[in-house]
């Protein structure tokens, strides 16, 4: 209708990996190989005995409304996986269970900032958590990261920054990089945003899946730090949508309200289900060697075919890979690489959109037998291209 228009809100950009997803599809659609390195899809899907509880759960509880932040069992037996996992003795009424992580990041934003508050993302880092923040009126404030300090962020990087800072989003292990921070590093960028009034929100729903440490948790040095996890990833339940927020109490009451009005409730038969994932570890570890056997093989692969700057992929199952010496932005080498192999990569564009064109990241969730494949054919159009 004349004089209507859609709300700048909308306005944000696009999450470039759905988009390289589409045209892998309409290839595959075609008859073409695809290889589906492109999204952050865990092979298989959920253990047996996850499938087994919904089936469960269908003929014998009630799938009506829940509570809004979740049933009480299961915020319960997350609260054991944080006493055993990480030694943090956490209250299950801190933990609310939320649509996907992605839903508990709305949560999170719009309960701890205000519209015109600033909050500081890492880049490379996770395009939504940049473009929830603008449709919400808050300004991401991008803070360059690289080699150098593992592509995460540092103190001294922190202190140069001008202006107010309101809120700092972290993640580790780190999408699209892989890279992890420290216990210590934690601590030490807890220090500083206790000292300076920020808001601490730490992105861990690549929690479980690491290579040579596992990850410290933010509860392990700040007690009052935003925490954010999901099923979808270790756990194998991406399309379950289901994920969690351990908030700080003076954000406890505003999330939930915020919950209430939302969505109403996070799944009844996705938390009955997920209450059977907390006791899947070591069929979910076996997908964890898995990923990195998956992770070597194309390590190996880049190296062979001349890309030796990649990120060190300590958990996670991504790799980050410098392509700027092939002189070809990433955008452009994505898709000829689809169309002349079928392989699938993300440009990096997605993730930087300062630096992005010189790199790619590679998803090695998937399976062992496609990857493998994968990894010959880029080794040799590599070389060949």
């Amino acid at each position: 209708m004349p004089g209507l228009r859609p709300s700048r809100r909308g306005a944000v950009a696009p999450f470039v990996v759905m988009e390289v997803l589409a045209a892998a599809n309409r290839r595959a659609a075609g008859g073409a190989a695809v290889f589906h390195l492109e999204i952050g899809e865990p092979a298989g899907g959920p253990p047996e005995p996850v499938l087994e509880a919904a089936r469960r759960a269908l003929g014998s509880v009630s799938l009506g409304y829940g509570e809004a932040p979740g049933l009480w069992a299961l915020r319960a037996a997350i609260a054991r996986l944080y006493r055993d996992r990480y030694g943090v003795d956490l209250p299950p009424a801190r933990i609310v269970v939320t649509a996907g992580a992605s839903g508990a990041f709305v949560l999170a934003f719009l309960a701890a900032f205000d519209a015109g508050d600033r909050v500081v993302v890492p880049s490379p880092g996770y395009p939504a958590y940049r473009n929830i923040l603008r449709a919400l009126d808050v300004e991401p404030v991008l803070l360059p990261t690289g080699p150098e300090s593992r592509f995460q962020p540092t103190v001294a990087a922190l202190d140069a920054l001008s202006g107010p800072i309101h809120g700092l989003v972290l993640a580790s292990p780190a999408n699209p990089t892989g890279t992890m921070l420290s216990r210590a590093e934690l601590a030490a960028i807890a220090a500083w945003c206790r000292a300076r009034g920020v808001r601490l929100l730490l992105d861990e729903i690549y929690h479980g899946i690491t290579y040579e440490e596992p990850a410290a948790s933010a509860l392990e040095v700040e007690p009052e730090a935003i925490v954010v996890n999901s099923f979808s990833k270790y756990w194998c339940m991406t399309g379950w949508r289901l994920g969690w927020l351990v908030c700080p109490e003076d954000l406890l009451e505003p999330v939930i309200r915020l919950a209430q009005n939302l969505y109403i409730a996070p799944s009844t038969i996705a938390q009955h289900a997920a209450l059977a994932a907390l006791d899947q570890g070591p069929a979910l570890d076996a997908r964890v060697a898995l990923y990195r056997r998956n992770r070597d093989r194309l390590v190996a692969a880049l190296r062979a075919g001349g890309l030796a700057r990649i990120a060190p992929p300590d958990g996670a199952f991504y790799l980050w890979v410098d392509i700027r010496d092939r002189g070809e932005p990433a955008t452009a080498f994505c898709r000829r690489l689809l169309e002349e192999t079928g392989i699938a990569l993300t440009p990096g564009i997605d993730f930087d959109p300062e630096r992005g064109e010189g790199w790619v990241r590679i998803s090695f969730a998937g399976p062992e037998e496609e990857v493998a494949r994968a990894a010959e054919r880029l080794a040799a159009w590599l070389v060949r291209a």
